[in-house]
């Protein structure tokens, strides 16, 4: 028989409970964490003194008040919805965080966490909840003060890069999806010209007072460039004497010039840091653009080559960004990436130019001219690339390959003409292939492997790079004159001019640059020219005959210029009268190698009237 329980035990259970039910409820009503229990509906059913305390309200006026209203869940439709769904038991919980405004005035922070509660589960699927609200004010503050640290310049107080980045990215996607704004962002980003001669002399602690005093001069230019805008264009310290003026919501590049010249303007004027007068000036990269497609690296980058040219333009002066300038750069950076690659892929070639003697038209000479058969850009004349490749070092390796092909050449020509006086080749050498290489070495082992004898090749310097010669330059090029190598200055008469230096050096020709060619274009006895371009001619001529030397008329365009030049005493002209830069094999059909047929004379680049030796 199954025992059923005695009155006494249910009386028992019953004096248990009553006490237990007692105790929860008087832990809930004076527990410190805020609770308040929601039905279904949404309605508080009970709240303890802590939660009465946090929405100011007695305890006893909470029953039957929203309380979505109390801690504000409706507003913003995600917290909403979620809400909605734990009181329908479709969720397991709540947790975000929402700033109450208490009815005394003061706002606090609040961690809010909705969740249901056990075995309370009504008929329609729902069921009573607990909601917690915890005073987290406290930590906030903290929190908000060391962001604050985390994302201010201690020296200057400004934004720091963090923030700076921040608000950019922020503004870029404001203009790109807000319709209500201008759709544009703009940048004026500043460095200071020569602050690191004030930390160096004066010593940092000044530095940081001028940094200080800077910002404060920008932060004023910001709020007065503010006045009839939502709010003034953010200041950042980036780092070091770099610094950021944001304009977001930007009408045009006349409103950031504005503020560019402005800025400029006011640290024109010298700052007083406790007796200490200090000068300085700013250098501006002024970028501004639409903000949709633009990213933060992009218009950065932008802006730091705009402040670039700033810098080399002349400093103290501000520039916009120019798209078609930046292309050039990014050509150039593209050229100087792939040289030496383009070395190796066999993407250089060489044409030449006939060096012509004024007394008899003989062809006596051809200069080598190096050209880049790019892949992307098409063919490169030497002013395209040669710069780059001194600059980054890349010539040594192209001036060999140049010097290697042309005395393999020119020993072509000597064997295919055994009964002509034969041609010289001459090549462009760098001074940078003097001193990152072994020149003299290079040029001894090209001619051996070559069989190019030293006397038909001439190597071709820069005239401020030999007049300036001394040392491991100078050695090197006695010895190449002593092997038999002729030693020309190019271009002579635009450098130094040192002409007395000229007797201690091992040269054997000058080229007279065309600067001074081109006032013979006219016959003489005509008023148009110069006159004294003729006397300074003359007088170079005349004196580099004295030390032994040959003369070489570059860019020699008209007969009339060549009938001047012969008549007094140049000994060989260069140009287009002549020839154009062609390729080895005009070349050859120049000399007589290979008969040409009777359309080829008609042909560009090579006037066939040009040599003693012509086209059959």
């Amino acid at each position: 028989m199954t025992a059923t329980p005695s009155a006494g035990c249910a009386h028992a259970v019953t004096e248990r409970g009553e006490p237990e039910r007692a105790d929860y409820r008087g832990a809930f009503a004076h527990a410190p964490l805020p609770l308040a229990v929601v039905d279904g509906e949404g309605l508080v059913v009970d709240a303890n003194q802590a939660f009465a305390a946090l929405v100011g309200a007695p305890p006893d006026e909470l029953a039957g008040r929203v309380a979505a209203d109390l801690v504000d869940l409706a507003s913003d439709a995600r917290t909403w919805h979620t809400y909605r769904e734990v009181l329908r038991g479709r969720q397991a919980d709540l947790r975000c965080t929402r700033r109450l405004k208490h009815p005394d005035g003061h706002s606090l922070w609040a961690r809010i966490t909705v969740s249901p509660m056990p075995g309370s589960a009504d008929r329609g699927g729902g069921g009573t909840v607990l909601l917690a609200a915890a005073d987290i004010s406290a930590r906030r503050e903290l929190q908000a003060r060391l962001r604050h640290v985390q994302m201010h310049d201690p020296v200057t107080r400004l934004p720091n890069r963090n923030l700076f980045f921040e608000r950019l990215a922020a503004a870029l996607e404001a203009g790109a999806y807000d319709d209500s704004s201008t759709g544009r962002v703009g940048l004026c980003y500043l460095d200071l010209d020569g602050f690191k001669a004030v930390n160096d002399t004066l010593g940092h602690r000044i530095g940081d007072r001028l940094l200080a005093a800077v910002a404060e001069r920008l932060t004023r230019c910001a709020d007065l460039a503010g006045h009839g805008r939502t709010a003034p264009p953010l200041v950042a310290r980036l780092g070091g004497d770099e610094f950021a003026l944001l304009v977001e919501e930007s009408t045009g590049t006349e409103e950031l010039a504005g503020l560019a010249e402005a800025t400029l303007e006011a640290l024109r004027e010298p700052f007083d840091l406790s007796g200490q007068r200090l000068s300085v000036s700013a250098s501006i990269g002024v970028v501004e653009r639409r903000a949709s497609g633009t990213t933060a690296t992009g218009l950065m980058q932008a802006a730091d080559t705009t402040l670039y040219w700033a810098k080399t333009d002349g400093k103290d002066r501000w520039t916009l960004f120019d798209p078609e300038r930046n292309a050039h750069r990014m050509t150039r950076q593209t050229l100087s990436s792939s040289l030496r690659p383009a070395v190796d892929r066999g993407e250089f070639v060489l044409d030449y130019q006939p060096l012509v003697g004024f007394d008899d038209e003989d062809v006596r000479g051809v200069e080598a001219l190096v050209r880049w058969q790019h892949p992307q850009f098409g063919l490169l004349t030497p002013n395209r690339f040669i710069s780059l490749a001194e600059e980054d070092g890349s010539i040594v390796q192209l001036g060999c390959w140049v010097l290697r092909t042309a005395c393999r050449q020119a020993r072509r020509w000597q064997l295919a003409h055994p009964e002509r006086e034969p041609v010289f080749v001459s090549v462009n050498v760098a001074v940078r292939q003097v001193w990152d290489s072994d020149l003299v070495a290079d040029v001894a082992g090209i001619l051996a492997e070559t069989g190019l004898p030293p006397r038909l090749l001439q190597l071709e310097l820069t005239e401020s790079a030999v007049m300036g010669s001394t040392g491991r330059p100078l050695q090197a090029l006695k010895a190449l004159s002593e092997m038999g190598v002729r030693i020309a200055i190019d271009d002579f008469g635009t450098g130094y001019s040192n002409l007395a230096y000229l007797s201690r050096l091992p040269v054997s020709a000058l080229k007279l640059d065309g600067s001074f060619v081109r006032g013979f274009q006219y016959e003489e006895g005509e008023t148009q020219g110069n006159p004294a371009d003729a006397v300074i001619v003359e007088a170079m001529v005349q004196l580099a005959h004295r030390l032994g030397l040959t003369v070489t008329a570059e860019c020699v365009e008209t007969a009339a210029q060549a009938t001047r030049l012969r008549r007094i005493g140049c000994d060989t002209g260069q140009g287009w009268l002549y020839s154009r830069p062609v390729a080895a094999d005009r070349i050859s059909v120049l000399l007589g190698e290979v008969n040409p047929g009777p359309e080829s004379p008609k042909e560009p680049g090579v006037r066939p009237s040009a040599g003693r030796t012509r086209p059959r």
